[in-house]
Parts: C-alpha cells; sequence; structure tokens
C-alpha cells in the first residue's frame, strides 16, 4: 500500500511525455496502448481516462510538439534578434526544424491527422505577422505561405513519402527500385546515387538534409525579398 501511495499520479501531461519518449526511441509504429501502460506501471484502461483512444493519443503528442516548437520560438522572440524579416523568419523555421529533429516521426504523423492543431494557427499567425510588418501585404504573404509550404514547420515534404506514419523513406529500397530502373530512368538514379546524404548531415527523408532545406529556405526568402517591393501582382 505504501509504494502505491508514493507513485506519481498519472495525468494526460505525463501519458504524452511517456508516449514521446516511446516514438523518440523506437519509432512511431512501436507506440501502442499496451507499450505506454506498461512503461508508466499502470493498466492500460487507465489510460483511456486521459485519452479515450489511439487516434486522441497521436493527436495528443502532435500537439505537444507544435507546443514545442511555439515555446523555441517564443525564446527567440524574448531574446531578441535581427530586424530583417528574413533573418527573422529563417530562426524561427530553423527553431521549428531543431524540434523536428528530436521527434523524426512527426512530420508524418503531422502529416495523417484529420485536424489541424490550433498551435500550428498561432505560429502561422506570428509568420504573417513577420511579412506584414515588414510591408508585405496580405495577398503577396497568402503566397508566401503556399511557397514556403512546410517549411516553417521544420520539414520539407518529400516527394515520394509511402511509409507516412514514420515521416522516413526506406532508402534501401528507393536505392533498389532505382537501380532496378536504371535503363528506363537514367537520371533519376543517376541523381540518387550523387545526392546520398552523408551520416552526418541531419536528415528527415529522403530529400530532406539540412543543406537541402537551407538552400529552399534561402531561395524562397530571397525570392520574397524581391517582390516585396513589387506588391502588384496579378
Amino acid at each position: 500500500m505504501a509504494l502505491k501511495a508514493s507513485r506519481k499520479p498519472l495525468s494526460r501531461e505525463r501519458v504524452l511525455a511517456a508516449a514521446i519518449a516511446v516514438a523518440d526511441t523506437q519509432g512511431i509504429q512501436a507506440l501502442t496502448m499496451r507499450r505506454l501502460a506498461s512503461d508508466l506501471d499502470v493498466e492500460a484502461m487507465s489510460l483511456y481516462y486521459h485519452l479515450p483512444d489511439k487516434e486522441a493519443l497521436l493527436d495528443g503528442i502532435v500537439d505537444t510538439v507544435i507546443a514545442e516548437i511555439n515555446a523555441a520560438v517564443d525564446r527567440l522572440d524574448t531574446n531578441g534578434g535581427d530586424k530583417d524579416w528574413r533573418t527573422q523568419l529563417r530562426q524561427r523555421f530553423l527553431a521549428a526544424r531543431r524540434v523536428m529533429l528530436r521527434h523524426p516521426w512527426a512530420p508524418g504523423l503531422l502529416g495523417s491527422r484529420r485536424t489541424i492543431p490550433a498551435g500550428v494557427y498561432a505560429y502561422y499567425d506570428g509568420i504573417l505577422g513577420t511579412l506584414v510588418g515588414a510591408g508585405f501585404s496580405y495577398h503577396l504573404a497568402h503566397r508566401a505561405l503556399h511557397a514556403f509550404g512546410s517549411l516553417p514547420l521544420g520539414f520539407a515534404q518529400e516527394l515520394f513519402s509511402p511509409d507516412s506514419d514514420s515521416g522516413s523513406l526506406d532508402v534501401d529500397a528507393a536505392e533498389a527500385d532505382l537501380a532496378a530502373m536504371a535503363e528506363t530512368m537514367p537520371h533519376l538514379t543517376a541523381m540518387t546515387a550523387a545526392e546520398i546524404h552523408n551520416a552526418t548531415d541531419p536528415t528527415l527523408g529522403w530529400c530532406d538534409s539540412q543543406v537541402e532545406y537551407e538552400f529552399t529556405l534561402d531561395l524562397i526568402l530571397n525570392g520574397l525579398e524581391h517582390l516585396r517591393g513589387r506588391q502588384a501582382l496579378p
């Protein structure tokens, strides 16, 4: 009885933290209610008081990751920063990327949710505020959001992503497929051989290395700066 009295009370936050720990160390596929209950040393049914089903659990861990991104951005704002809008957005997006690199399963899971987490709206409102404050019209700012795609959330959406739950591509399988089709797709095969990521380059997928992410981000930011003084678009 004394052992039970000293056990840390179960809470929604504690369940979500344990779920994220499982996903970070074992992958999102390893996350089950039974596994989670075992890690928390509770009965599986007790989890449903805090999260009614597996979908609610997945929504909850996505919400938690987005909250982590917003907290990272808030720290940037608190610490001040360069007044140039490109630098401000670059810092925001790279802060989000650092969070996503800690949770490499999150990009794929985020894309599978039926609803947009509330924290995403607040995050994008801050991006729009930066653009409008720099002199962008809402019209051009809207186009900028389309151009950014998933970059503000710290990852580049994959062109080929058969494993959407884990947010990663089976590189070995992709290479084998391309090698088998080398004669009919010589350019894709050659590009794949040339662009295999260095093991030290942080990546969230086959086509999302750190170098490629920052290249794309800077290309878009610099293009938008060119358009900023030309607000009358068709």
